[in-house]
């Protein structure tokens, strides 16, 4: 039997109907949870306003958009579904010869779509906003200063040593496990941001907690010349631990930039792991929300007429926080290499898609 599509579209509508519906509901919450936390964070802090805080809000919402976007794609199948099976349309469109495969394709297909926008017209947006929050919760909140900065033009550092003067280092990095920079400069500024002092160096290697410098030159104003030093050593309060966790975080990163940023990790000689993850769970998205539908007809299509909706949501909404317990998993032991970066990625949509279908094909056709 051929799918009717006055049929195909109709079911399509509800689902985005209930769809946007849930996923406005969630967002509206999440948006006064940050609020709320934030409002704790900035206690006691002066200059901190209201407004300021519902701006950083504002400036996470769309990446929070991402993260929930399963749970409202999950939530809102599951109300279409009911609504239809309520009305008997479900029932009418079985009687007339329509599977549920077939009445399910229409809200499968529209997650597919939500799931590619999402990545990869909506995630640079978010990225970039997720990037502005996190400037500005460094500066307004944490009191830091900037991560450091790694581009085609070498690596860019940024320190603090425990007299309150600052430090920003430039310089190429070699390839390897230990930090070193060619060609390294480094200019010392006072508390009213004025250069006190510059080195150049052929060479630099960040050990212990100090900057070994060689065939450098040192400059001071004081001194308006520049001397020569075989060997320098720079006390820091960096490590390579610290310097690699305080790259840009994937999620400030577009869909679209991941790829050369993770080449550019890699050709430099820092862990990509986080970033190359991120990317594939980006790429396994569209079909995680292909499998919400799955998973919500599952609580949907076999009510009782008697506490059937309770146990609907409660088992929609509990299968929805394993899921999100499993891709936390699965994305922790990627991020520690103790399993592939594409396992630990594809995990949560494949066992959600096969669960579902499986679960389906024996209450349906089994």
């Amino acid at each position: 039997m051929i799918f009717p599509s006055t049929l195909f579209g109709y079911i399509g509508r509800q689902f985005l109907l209930w769809f946007f519906a849930s996923f406005a509901v969630i967002l509206g919450v999440v948006f006064l949870g940050d609020l709320v936390e934030l409002m704790r964070r900035a206690a006691g802090l002066q200059g901190v306003t209201v407004e300021i805080l519902a701006q950083m809000a504002l400036l996470k919402l769309p990446f929070n958009a991402q993260e929930v976007m399963p749970f409202a794609v999950l939530i809102g199948s599951i109300l279409a579904l009911r609504q239809m099976t309520k009305n008997q349309e479900l029932v009418i469109a079985r009687a007339a010869g329509v599977s549920v495969w077939q009445f399910l394709a229409p809200a499968v297909v529209a997650a597919f779509v939500i799931g590619v926008t999402g990545v990869t017209l909506f995630n640079p947006i978010a990225a970039r906003m997720q990037r502005d929050y996190t400037q500005d919760d460094n500066r307004i909140l944490r009191k830091i200063g900037d991560s450091p900065l790694l581009t085609t033009k070498g690596l860019w550092l940024r320190q603090r040593d425990a007299s309150g003067v600052e430090a920003i280092i430039h310089g190429n990095r070699e390839s390897g496990a230990a930090v070193i920079l060619d060609n390294a400069t480094f200019l010392f500024f006072d508390d009213h941001e004025q250069v006190i002092r510059r080195i150049d160096a052929q060479r630099a290697l960040l050990d212990d907690e100090r900057w070994m410098l060689w065939n450098a030159w040192d400059w001071r104003p004081s001194d308006h010349a520049s001397k020569p030093a075989a060997q320098l050593s720079i006390p820091s309060d960096l490590t390579t631990q610290k310097i690699e966790q305080s790259f840009a975080s994937p999620e400030t990163i577009s869909f679209w930039a991941l790829p050369g940023f993770i080449d550019l990790l890699e050709r430099s000689g820092f862990s990509a792991q986080r970033h190359r993850l991120y990317f594939d769970s980006l790429l396994a998205r569209p079909f995680l929300l292909c499998s919400m539908v799955l998973i919500a007809a599952i609580f949907s299509l076999r009510m009782r007429r008697r506490g059937g909706t309770t146990t609907m949501l409660v088992g929609g909404i509990a299968s929805g926080f394993i899921l999100y317990f499993l891709s936390d998993v699965a994305f922790a032991l990627g991020s520690s290499a103790t399993i592939p970066v594409v396992l630990a990625a594809w995990t949560p949509a494949g066992v959600s898609t096969l669960l579902g279908a499986t679960i389906l094909l024996h209450l349906e056709d089994g």
